[in-house]
């Protein structure tokens, strides 16, 4: 069974940073391409960054390019969002998510997107 775990919110000030762990289970994370997701209250869910499969390329939304950074760590089937400098307007609840057919781009587009975590919690306030 597919399974994608978030972690590592919280309540942070801004120009502070924080580190988002997706923990995935079920399957070998390496033949998969993942998607960070966030979304504010009152607002449609966006997309953050996106990690290949083939050669880890990256991508990122502008809102977020220069302080957040995608990494993989496949011997831990872990995918890692690092956030820095981070400001109230990155207040959101954050997903990661994988599909079969996802081709990494600054599209976002949700609907390659088959399972979906839980979700963690960012607040950035001062």
């Amino acid at each position: 069974q597919v399974q994608l775990v978030e972690s590592g919110g919280g309540l942070v000030q801004p120009g502070g940073s924080l580190r988002l762990s997706c923990a995935a289970s079920g399957f070998t994370l390496d033949y998969y391409a993942i998607g960070w997701f966030r979304q504010a209250p009152g607002k449609e869910r966006e997309g953050v960054s996106c990690i290949s499969s083939s050669d880890g390329s990256t991508y990122y939304a502008d809102s977020v390019k220069g302080r957040f950074t995608i990494s993989r760590d496949n011997a831990k089937n872990t995918v890692y969002l690092q956030m820095n400098s981070l400001k109230p307007e990155d207040t959101a609840v954050y997903y990661c998510a994988t599909g079969d057919w996802i081709k990494c781009d600054t599209d976002f587009r949700k609907y390659e997107y088959d399972y979906w975590g839980q979700g963690t919690q960012v607040t950035v306030s001062s």
